[in-house]
């Protein structure tokens, strides 16, 4: 619907960007909170430098992987290393708060609001934070929980004892063999449960978020409603940026809000309904706090 998606970045200062979002969220009906990996790198969770190298300095020695990212497509020479990297993966991205109070403080900002969460994160950290899990919809999966890697069956498995068990009992970047995880149906082995291709299971918890949301969205359609975009990059657009910008477009009384350190724009089509901050989005939510 938008015939030329041309980059229109604000021009207010920050001040009057803060003043204006505080008054936008006061005076919604509801809030929809897009969330992206930039809103996790807001609050700590960096998958590069110091952080990796805290976790993952034998890991880069042997293999010369630089960060976590690159590292999760790594071609490892057996299931044991395998599963040594990404027991610590899952641990340090899933199971640990994140070192800034970034989640806890979106929580405050939003609590008394009807809201809801719509993220292609996998970290749990809107749980962790005190989000009610009925107002969240994980997209792409979660780092928490295992699937049959053919897969055989739509089920999901908590994974959380058998990643500490893999931490505490590997050696020289293996895991005893016994510790592999397999899939109690078909004996294959399991894998993360991670959107990464057409093998990625939507266990019965999937449809039911599914359906919540799009109730939501139906409901504060045509109201007042704030469609708060938080760290959503170029990736995967389709999921939450373009169906914010179409939502806005389609309700005169709706509104934009992006924030994105590098990467906060929207179309022409809806720059009147829009607040695009250039800026840290720990900073932006503290100074609204």
């Amino acid at each position: 619907m938008f015939s030329k998606i041309t980059i229109t970045k604000s021009t207010e200062n920050y001040s009057q960007q803060i003043e204006q979002i505080q008054k936008t969220l006061n005076n919604a009906d509801a809030v929809v909170i897009g969330a992206g990996a930039g809103l996790s790198t807001s609050a700590g969770l960096t998958y590069s430098g110091e952080r990796f190298y805290k976790h993952f300095s034998d890991f880069a020695e042997k293999y010369g992987i630089t960060d976590m990212y690159s590292g999760g497509f790594y071609p490892f020479p057996n299931q044991e290393t395998f599963w040594a990297w990404w027991s610590r993966h899952i641990y340090f991205n899933r199971y640990e708060k994140a070192p800034k109070p970034v989640y806890d403080n979106l929580l405050n900002l939003v609590k008394d609001k009807n809201y809801f969460v719509l993220t292609t994160n996998v970290d749990h950290q809107f749980q962790m934070a005190g989000f009610d899990k009925e107002r969240l919809f994980y997209t792409q999966g979660d780092y928490g929980l295992f699937q049959c890697s053919v897969p055989c069956h739509n089920k999901t498995y908590d994974n959380y004892d058998t990643v500490v068990a893999m931490i505490e009992q590997q050696e020289d970047m293996k895991i005893p063999s016994e510790l592999i995880p397999r899939c109690p149906v078909c004996g294959k082995p399991m894998t993360v449960n991670l959107r990464s291709d057409d093998k990625f299971v939507e266990d019965e918890g999937w449809p039911k978020a599914a359906e919540r949301y799009n109730a939501f969205i139906e409901e504060y359609r045509d109201k007042n409603i704030v469609y708060l975009e938080l760290g959503v990059g170029g990736n995967t657009p389709v999921i939450i940026k373009y169906p914010f910008w179409q939502l806005t477009a389609q309700n005169e009384n709706a509104s934009y809000i992006c924030i994105n350190l590098g990467e906060s724009y929207c179309p022409d089509e809806i720059i009147d309904q829009a607040i695009c901050v250039n800026a840290d989005i720990g900073k932006i939510i503290n100074d609204l706090k």
